[in-house]
């Protein structure tokens, strides 16, 4: 089949290493970038996302940022939806009671309050860096400022992301999409968007998700492998990612992506 749009997600799916892809993956995207649009789709913030797009040569193409909640195209953003700032709050007071630490992430912007293995593991592996500082501090800033988080993370315990998750759940699933990234990771988005809303807003004319091959490995890229015209899952994919994909290439570390598009677009 002759697709249109290649849609990656990034980390555990692209991404051979944790921050970077291996030169195979460079030479197989250098191959088909020419008659196929490759669109980078993570929950990963903007900063992020370009210094592999210009690793891979495809600095002309948007990128899908935070789960499809911003859309940038260059330094133009062109499409941007962020959660409630009543729903913030709410998960703000949810999280406190149970010594929760949020990430906050609207634009460009990175707010945690304090330092953990985590959080330098993300300044390691995403090449960004966030601001230190009180979440109630951060709250008063976008109140002011009218802005609210196009994601925020919850990093806990096992114990404490377990006794989250269901509250979250219940209280607020209607105003936000709610993921568990792993154990101790939660990822809040806004309600109305997704991987799979931000690729059809970006379809061109003659284009739908017939069109697209997409790649991933977890829950959040689940729509997205669904309703393209092929989804290809890396083998270290969730079970239940693999179970709904169209096919399994190798694992990440295995430069499955790259694996496929040689064997398959010819």
């Amino acid at each position: 089949m002759n697709f249109k749009l290649l849609c990656s997600d990034l980390d555990g799916t692209l991404l051979s290493t944790k921050s970077d892809v291996s030169d195979f993956t460079i030479s197989q995207v250098s191959r088909i970038k020419e008659r196929l649009n490759v669109i980078l789709v993570s929950a990963r913030m903007p900063q992020s996302m370009t210094y592999i797009q210009e690793r891979l040569g495809i600095e002309k193409q948007p990128i899908i940022c935070y789960n499809g909640a911003l859309i940038c195209d260059g330094a133009k953003e062109t499409f941007s939806e962020t959660i409630s700032f009543e729903a913030l709050e709410k998960v703000h007071t949810l999280s406190e009671k149970l010594h929760i630490q949020l990430g906050l992430y609207n634009q460009r912007e990175w707010y945690v309050e304090m330092t953990s293995e985590r959080v330098q593991k993300e300044i390691k592996y995403t090449r960004a860096s966030p601001v230190f500082r009180p979440t109630s501090e951060t709250l008063t800033d976008w109140k002011s400022r009218n802005v609210s988080a196009h994601k925020i993370m919850l990093m806990g315990t096992k114990l404490s992301a377990d006794t989250i998750f269901p509250q979250l759940m219940k209280d607020l699933s209607e105003e936000m999409n709610i993921y568990r990234s792993n154990d101790t990771l939660i990822e809040l988005a806004p309600k109305n968007v997704s991987k799979l809303s931000a690729i059809q807003a970006l379809l061109g004319p003659n284009e739908r998700m017939i069109d697209v091959i997409s790649f991933g490995d977890n829950y959040n890229d689940m729509e997205m492998l669904e309703h393209s015209g092929l989804g290809v899952a890396v083998e270290n994919a969730r079970e239940e990612v693999k179970a709904l994909a169209d096919a399994v290439t190798l694992r990440n570390t295995e430069d499955g992506v790259a694996h496929y598009i040689k064997q398959h677009l010819i």
